[in-house]
């Protein structure tokens, strides 16, 4: 066999086909495995760290041998390689596949006594930004003039499918748990299996980052049943005066009635069969908030405290980072990035410390029963990285006793391995291991649309080293579970971003956000998202054509009786799809060869293995690639399951034959396949 062959034939990762146990427990005996071309290699060593151990040949079958060897564990994480003699000489194997030199970065890596859980594993989430989604209960909507928010009355839309202004943090268009109970038929249908909602809590904007009492949901969100008092006009300005307001979001009967609402929503989704993420803003809180009450909105209100903004006289004060002591009144606390709206944490407190570990157990228990939590801005809490790391095992301890089975996931960017250490997240956001490689391979923008560069866009050699770079920074347990978006909250949506227009709200206004979009792109990353490694998560309306530049245009509301029809079912299919084969949710990747501007790579589970095809340029390609080192047969029928182009999709059968091993398909301009084997 010819050394390029012999090469494609070499195969090993960290699931459970080369990992024995999957995810084992300190001091475990693991078995690692490798796979060469049947009677092709010399001898294979697994390398880890000082130690260098003879793989012994165990099993063997017309195509493939396989080397095994067993390891110790201790308690702490190991990395390891192969080392593979040919008569052609030494080839690496690590994360990148069959490589001429070894690089560590690169290496395999396990955590004993780390696992994540396993109905997260290649999850389908749906991020949902409730005051866009669905307003099922107009009685808890906020009311324009309610109170002021950054100097500005807020304000209540009353056109749903109108556009958000470039300042729209006070607008408010209804949405609430009430909608999200009345379209669960539709999420359920759509095949949605886990459901991640930004913040819920008590907060005065529309996107909550911003949390203003951690104990409770916020009532313009759940139930308003005891509403009293006046609205902000021309002759009563200040928040003190927010009677409506303060009724509202500080009236036991109705906190005690929108944490009733949200038992309500859990237990639906549960019956259902899906789980509830919750957003955790722990880094800062809002000035607004209970402890610190800029806006004096608790300061009369019965059992509260005085706020650390009017008083130095209690521990509030050392909640937040004072500069100096200028009380009352004292506006000189630090804000995450400068944002006075925005007061930083500080977790020197013991008593906040420990308050907000309550918090993390608290919504993961009885009677709230979420199941796990994604973390807002989780590498800047705290001071200094020694606390940081320490809040976060302390966090990890809390939910996990809590609730065994809860998600811990991160918002990050860049080398999260740090964190994901098995003592602290169990993934992140995954932004560069997907988002960033996905974006720029299909478009050419950058995510927040604010640049355009057409070197990265069909950059196939760019895609792949992206991907094994960042995706190496993971365990199997954390990347099995990462979060794969092509769009959120904080970033413009993905159908914008394939019109290669750079601009946001202000510079390019709304309408140019929908302009020159391409469905068929779309199409393209919804396959991919589908097929990839990791937790397919849909940004609400996605499904549906929304378009948007970055925030706020892309929180625009959820266009219901409007939704792009073929779209939605194009989703459905993919998403039935990835849930129906095992391999897209838990199985291997490997890269099979392709002409630049296409990506063409395997997914395989046991005798299972999918080709995936995607051609993003803007004529016909035809791909010619190997298909038997994805453990095919030499020859055989391939049923194509999904395919797309640039007008539409079907799922409506067909096939491909096999011959010597290799397949050649024709795919149209951006178009893209999924071709199954079951063997």
């Amino acid at each position: 066999m010819e050394l390029f062959k012999i090469k494609q034939s070499f195969f090993s990762d960290t699931t459970a086909e080369y990992l024995t146990p999957e995810e084992p427990e300190n001091h475990s005996l693991l078995t690692i495995r490798f796979r060469a071309g049947r009677d092709t290699v010399n001898a294979v060593w697994m390398i880890c760290g000082e130690d260098s151990i003879l793989m012994q040949k165990t099993e063997s079958n017309k195509e493939f041998d396989y080397y095994s060897c067993e390891y110790q564990l201790c308690n702490q994480r190991i990395t390891y390689y192969f080392k593979v003699e040919t008569e052609d000489g030494i080839i690496f194997y690590d994360n990148r596949g069959a490589v001429e030199s070894f690089d560590q970065s690169y290496c395999f890596q396990v955590i004993p006594g780390f696992s994540t859980p396993q109905w997260a594993k290649g999850a389908v989430f749906y991020q949902i930004y409730v005051d866009r989604f669905y307003n099922g209960d107009s009685s808890n909507d906020v009311l324009t003039g309610e109170y002021k928010y950054n100097g500005h009355l807020v304000s209540k839309k009353e056109d749903w499918n109108a556009y958000t202004s470039d300042t729209g943090i006070g607008e408010f268009y209804g949405g609430d748990l009430a909608g999200v109970l009345e379209k669960m038929d539709y999420l359920q249908e759509l095949g949605v299996e886990v459901i991640y909602f930004n913040p819920l809590f008590v907060s005065p904007s529309n996107h909550k980052y911003d949390i203003q009492d951690y104990d409770h949901i916020d009532p313009h969100f759940g139930k308003i049943v005891h509403d009293e008092g006046v609205l902000l006009s021309s002759d009563i300005q200040k928040n003190c005066q927010a009677t409506r307001y303060i009724d509202r979001i500080t009236n036991p009967k109705n906190l005690n009635a929108s944490d009733e609402m949200f038992i309500q929503v859990v237990k639906e989704a549960h019956r259902r069969g899906m789980k509830v993420i919750l957003d955790g803003v722990f880094n800062h809180c809002g000035s607004f908030n209970k402890w610190m009450d800029k806006e004096h909105i608790y300061e009369n209100v019965e059992g509260q405290r005085k706020g650390a903004y009017i008083t130095g006289d209690n521990e509030y004060k050392d909640y937040f980072y004072f500069k100096e002591d200028k009380w009352p009144d004292n506006a000189s606390y630090e804000g995450w990035w400068d944002y006075d709206t925005l007061p930083k944490l500080n977790y020197e407190s013991d008593k906040l410390y420990q308050y907000i570990m309550k918090i993390a157990r608290k919504w993961v228990s009885e009677p709230f029963c979420a199941d796990g939590w994604r973390l807002d801005v989780a590498a800047d809490l705290g001071k200094t990285p020694e606390m940081n790391h320490q809040f976060w095992k302390d966090f990890r301890q809390n939910v996990k006793e809590a609730n065994p089975n809860a998600l811990i996931l991160a918002e990050h960017y860049g080398d999260p391995s740090a964190w994901m250490n098995g003592k602290e997240w169990d993934s992140v956001m995954n932004y560069d291991a997907f988002m960033e490689p996905v974006t720029w391979f299909l478009t050419g923008m950058q995510k927040h649309s604010d640049e355009f560069n057409p070197d990265k866009l069909n950059n196939s050699k760019l895609f792949w080293n992206s991907m094994y770079s960042y995706s190496s920074k993971f365990t199997n347990s954390s990347l099995s579970v990462a979060m794969n978006e092509l769009s959120n909250h904080d970033h413009s949506r993905f159908l914008t971003r394939t019109n290669h227009m750079v601009g946001r709200i202000t510079t390019k206004g709304p309408q140019a956000a929908e302009q020159d979009i391409s469905k068929a792109v779309m199409r393209e990353a919804v396959l991919i998202q589908m097929t990839w490694p990791g937790a397919p998560t849909l940004y609400y309306g996605d499904e549906a054509g929304v378009c948007g530049f970055t925030d706020p245009d892309n929180r625009r509301t959820y266009p219901w009786g409007m939704e792009d029809q073929e779209l939605v079912a194009y989703h459905k299919e993919a998403i039935r799809i990835h849930k129906e084969n095992e391999e897209f949710k838990t199985g291997s990747l490997k890269e099979l060869s392709a002409p630049d501007g296409c990506l063409t790579y395997g997914r395989m589970k046991g005798s299972d293995s999918s080709v995936i095809l995607i051609n993003n340029t803007q004529s016909s390609t035809t791909i010619r690639t190997s298909v038997w080192e994805l453990g095919i047969p030499k020859e055989a029928e391939l049923t194509c399951i999904l395919s797309t182009d640039q007008n539409s999709f079907t799922t409506e059968k067909s096939t491909v034959t096999v011959t010597a091993g290799e397949i050649e398909v024709t795919l149209p301009q951006t178009g893209g396949m999924i071709l199954k084997y079951q063997g």
